[in-house]
């Protein structure tokens, strides 16, 4: 066989399930442009958030942290960033308060998991269940946003059927979120910074012996990382959804770690990853649109749910993790 023949056989079940997504997506969309962009539309939305917890979760993870917290980061952060929003009635503090917080949680993680070794499954339930609390208990109703952040096209780009309104025609954070991609894949595989990273999550000891030091950069990780999910906190409440409800990230955060571990902890696979869960979720909405499997609605609204099992079980065994993931390492 040629060379072209034998990858294209070797990637037959790849090349199989995109004309399979491809062609579902037509039919779903009745073969009619503008609800075909809509689903793609909705899948890049519903794929942001969880392209942002699992960068959040990879930037941890690669340095040998595990981040269960993601959930409560992204909970509290959208609880924050549209309290200061509705106080200010200023989006931009919004954002930046939700990042914030982000940070500050992520601070509390390193501090419990890396100065004081804690038990790091324990670290980050505890921060989904105190943001849980927190969140429930001081979120009172009749605030209000200014809006939510305003959508930019993105010149004569926006204008390309399907694709540029669904690229090109968007709000910012999304932009953002999509330039954290390959931003994040540079700084993890081309940079110093990267190297040190990886060292420390694959054998901290002897990245220590280098005069690298495990606690500062798991601490920097933990914090940029949490900078990310508070970003994605802030979509959810300032951009997406314009409000903020009760445990309105619902699972996002631990959909964020499949979506990781199916990427194999890189920010191109993630996204990938990200855009798949996305699908399920613009797919489940379809179904409800058209009065598909409306007399199951238990059924339709676990689909994404079923998909995750499905790859955990799957795909996520011929994964392999940072080798120093999850272990408390102290200098000798």
């Amino acid at each position: 066989m040629s060379t072209i023949t034998t990858i294209l056989y070797q990637r037959r079940w790849w090349i199989f399930t995109v004309v399979a997504i491809i062609g579902f997506t037509l039919f779903t969309g009745e073969f009619k442009e503008a609800q075909t962009t809509a689903i793609l539309a909705s899948t890049l939305r519903q794929s942001t958030p969880l392209l942002l917890g699992a960068l959040c979760g990879m930037l941890g993870e690669r340095s040998g942290v595990i981040n269960i917290g993601i959930e409560g980061q992204m909970l509290m952060s959208a609880f924050t960033g549209f309290m200061v929003a509705a106080e200010t009635q200023n989006l931009l503090l919004g954002v930046l308060a939700g990042i914030a917080t982000g940070m500050l949680m992520g601070a509390s993680l390193a501090g419990l998991s890396v100065s004081l070794q804690g038990d790091q499954i324990i670290a980050g339930t505890v921060l989904n269940i105190a943001a849980l609390g927190v969140t429930s208990f001081f979120f009172q109703q009749g605030y209000t946003l200014p809006g939510k952040t305003p959508k930019i096209d993105l010149w004569f780009l926006a204008d390309i059927p399907v694709l540029g309104r669904v690229f090109f025609s968007n709000r910012p954070l999304t932009y953002l979120s999509l330039l954290l991609v390959p931003t994040v894949w540079y700084a993890l595989f081309r940079t110093t910074w990267g190297l040190r990273t990886r060292a420390v999550g694959e054998h901290p000891s002897a990245a220590e012996t280098v005069g690298i030091s495990v606690a500062k950069m798991r601490y920097l990780n933990l914090i940029l990382g949490g900078a990310i999910a508070g970003l994605a906190g802030a979509y959810l409440s300032l951009e997406a959804v314009g409000s903020f409800e009760r445990n309105m990230t619902n699972g996002k955060g631990f959909v964020a770690l499949a979506v990781m571990i199916f990427g194999r902890w890189n920010p191109v696979g993630a996204w990938g990853a990200a855009l798949l869960f996305g699908y399920t979720n613009a797919i489940q909405t379809q179904f409800q649109f058209r009065g598909w499997l409306t007399d199951h609605p238990q059924f339709v609204g676990m689909i994404p749910f079923v998909v995750t099992i499905i790859v955990l079980a799957g795909v996520v065994g011929r994964a392999r993790p940072p080798a120093a993931i999850g272990q408390p390492y102290s200098r000798e």
